[in-house]
């Protein structure tokens, strides 16, 4: 389960596009950030993704992003060029493919390394799946896969592309979310070429009029209450900041679990909406175990920031991140059990011992980053002030050193403060 929200342009306070995403996984399931420089590649060569090798372009732009330890690719990320895509699941009434294919996280980070814009992304997702198919286990090794939606994003604009094995849709955004169900009606802009001859033939649309994407796909089997009320409530969260969203509201949005301040309160069952919230606490469906806030700036001249999180968002802190940058290797390294220094585990640990009692932990933690918060957005300012200032001077180098050095000692700072609250909560 995953959710993903946008606004674009006026429906934020700078007037910058936002982008924001809660990756849903399994408990438990590292989730480090990588990052993968630009490249220029031999003709001919190929690149092997999770399952497939497909053939491999002359120029990947450079990419950070969110992956599960065992994926070649990413569950959210940005690339150099201030585009942004995450992906999530939605359930067609068409079975999956059984043969490996491309499966979603892997056309996250390609369309990352070879899109220069969200409309460009989105070309190159659709042609690839298109050419290899979504098929291959993405939840965990040797289990199901599944159909994918993705919100892609940059300075200008925003576009939500849903699929269903070889066949899309999408229409562009501005102020809007997507969660775990196809949300597309009649009001799609483009599509692959038998998106709606496959749903006719199919009996899913049984009319001449224009084919709705939700009516004729969604599976109607798989229970609504995992992600209608989660799509209702993040778009009731974006309008009611129109025109005010920065990233202390997006942090809002994917702190959410309906009441509660933003603490997770026991008691809900399955069925009810309220257990699966924005931010997620849904054993043995999904917990958020990384999350991502991009503002995406017209002017790239000099580094800009990314704000990560890693296990669930409203156990943590959210902390800045330059794709320009060499990010700290705290940051990078985890795998399928727990590793020291590794700031997944970390965080993973820190949620786990606020588990035994989220409404009394939840806000001891949130008061006990208030400080570190503080002083990230104290040094944070100048450090970049400083940056642009190298950049404009030709002095880029330097400009990537400085966010370097702040990356690092904002993760020590971090890390530190996280073992000093599992002591305090423990």
């Amino acid at each position: 389960m995953c959710d993903v929200l946008v606004a674009v342009g006026a429906d934020t306070a700078a007037g910058v596009t936002l982008f924001g995403k809660n990756s849903d996984r399994k408990g438990g399931e590292c989730q480090p950030l990588l990052q993968f420089a630009e490249a220029a590649h031999p003709q001919r060569s190929t690149l092997r993704c999770s399952y497939i090798e497909i053939p491999q372009v002359a120029e990947t732009y450079r990419v950070l992003g969110h992956s599960p330890w065992w994926v070649w690719g990413f569950e959210h990320g940005v690339n150099e060029h201030a585009v942004a895509i995450g992906n999530l699941t939605i359930f067609s009434n068409e079975p999956i493919e059984e043969r490996p294919g491309l499966i979603g996280m892997d056309l996250v980070r390609l369309g990352l390394e070879r899109g220069r814009s969200a409309r460009e992304a989105l070309e190159v997702i659709a042609t690839l799946l298109e050419s290899h198919g979504q098929g291959g286990s993405a939840l965990a090794p040797g289990q199901a896969g599944y159909h994918n939606a993705f919100l892609l994003a940059d300075a200008d604009e925003a576009w939500v592309l849903e699929t269903s094995n070889r066949r899309w849709a999408a229409r562009r955004a501005r102020l809007d979310s997507c969660s775990n169900h196809f949300s597309l009606g009649t009001d799609w802009e483009i599509a692959s070429r038998d998106f709606e001859s496959f749903a006719r033939g199919e009996g899913w649309w049984r009319n001449s009029s224009r084919v709705n994407a939700a009516s004729a796909y969604r599976n109607r089997n798989v229970p609504p209450q995992i992600s209608e009320g989660r799509y209702r409530r993040s778009q009731h969260l974006l309008q009611l900041g129109r025109g005010r969203h920065d990233l202390a509201s997006f942090t809002r949005i994917l702190r959410d679990h309906f009441e509660g301040e933003g603490v997770w309160q026991p008691g809900y069952s399955a069925e009810d909406e309220g257990y699966f919230s924005l931010c997620a606490h849904s054993e043995p469906v999904s917990w958020t175990t990384a999350s991502m806030i991009a503002s995406l700036p017209d002017d790239r001249s000099a580094p800009w920031p990314v704000w990560v999180s890693f296990g669930t968002p409203c156990t943590g802190i959210f902390l800045p991140v330059y794709v320009d940058g060499v990010i700290p290797a705290a940051l990078a390294c985890g795998g399928e059990r727990d590793e020291a220094g590794s700031a997944w585990w970390t965080f993973y640990r820190l949620q786990c011992a606020a588990a035994a009692d989220f409404p009394r932990t939840t806000p001891l933690l949130r008061a006990g980053w208030r400080d570190t918060e503080a002083w990230i957005e104290a040094e944070r300012v100048p450090v970049e002030n400083a940056a642009r200032l190298e950049a404009a001077g030709g002095r880029r180098d330097r400009a990537v050193e400085l966010v370097s050095d702040f990356m690092e000692r904002v993760s020590v700072a971090v890390l530190e403060r996280a073992e000093a609250l599992l002591a305090e909560i423990a």
